[in-house]
C-alpha cells in the first residue's frame, strides 16, 4: 500500500526535515547532511526510504548523484487528502448549525 509507505517515511522526523529541505530545490546528499547531526550512511538509509515510498527521486550527475521531491509522490498524498478535503466541509458545518441551535 503506497499510502502507509509514504506516511511510514514522513513519520520520522529526520525524513520530513530532508524532504522539506528538498522542498525548497534539489541537492546532493552532502548538502543535505548540512546543519544535521547525522553521518552519511545514515542519510542514504533515510534517503532510500523516501525513495522507496516515491516521495524523492534522484538523478546522477557526474560522481554526484542529486534528489529532488517526486511530483508522482506528491500526487499519491494529494489524492489522499482529497478524500477528506470533502468531509471536513460537511462536518464542520453541522457542527455550526449544533451550535446555533445549542445558543437558542
Amino acid at each position: 500500500m503506497m499510502e502507509h509507505d509514504i506516511f511510514r517515511a514522513l513519520a520520522d522526523p529526520t525524513r520530513r526535515a530532508i524532504f522539506e529541505k528538498l522542498a525548497n530545490g534539489g541537492m546532493n546528499a552532502s548538502a543535505l547532511r548540512q546543519g544535521m547531526d547525522i553521518s552519511q550512511p545514515a542519510m542514504s538509509q533515510h534517503l532510500a526510504v523516501l525513495r522507496a515510498a516515491r516521495l524523492v527521486r534522484e538523478q546522477k550527475e557526474g560522481r554526484f548523484v542529486n534528489y529532488e521531491v517526486d511530483p508522482d509522490g506528491l500526487a499519491l498524498i494529494a489524492q489522499w487528502l482529497a478524500k477528506y478535503r470533502a468531509y471536513w466541509p460537511a462536518r464542520i458545518d453541522a457542527l455550526k448549525l449544533l451550535l446555533k441551535d445549542m445558543d437558542q
